[in-house]
């Protein structure tokens, strides 16, 4: 059975920073692809980053571009979000998920593309 469980969550004021991590079991996880999304209250759910199996490739939404890293470490089996100079706007329930297709080519970064999901952390960025 495939789990993921994230951590790292928590209240931070504009301009700080937070690292995410999502403990993942039940697959080798050094074969799938892994992505984080974010979902604010009353809106849809929406991608954030995602990186590629082999760790070479990291895909990010434009407005994280340049503040947030995506990270994975096989050893522990975790995939890693760094979040800096977080913004109001950044706040949401954060969720990562992992892709089903093994050593895949590309990075996805659609929802529908993920068949696990974590329970998710909440972020909470004040101004």
């Amino acid at each position: 059975q495939v789990q993921l469980v994230e951590s790292g969550g928590g209240l931070v004021q504009a301009g700080g920073s937070l690292r995410l991590s999502c403990a993942a079991s039940g697959r080798i996880f050094s074969c799938y692809a892994m992505g984080w999304f974010r979902q604010a209250p009353g809106k849809e759910r929406e991608f954030v980053a995602a990186i590629r199996w082999s760790g070479d490739r990291a895909v990010y939404a434009d407005s994280v571009e340049g503040r947030f890293t995506i990270s994975r470490d096989s050893a522990e089996n975790t995939v890693y979000l760094q979040m800096n100079s977080l913004k109001p706007e950044d706040t949401g329930v954060y969720y990562c998920a992992q892709d089903p297709r093994g050593l895949g080519a590309g990075v996805p970064v659609s929802p529908p593309e993920y068949d696990v999901w974590g329970q998710g952390t909440q972020v909470t960025v004040s101004s």
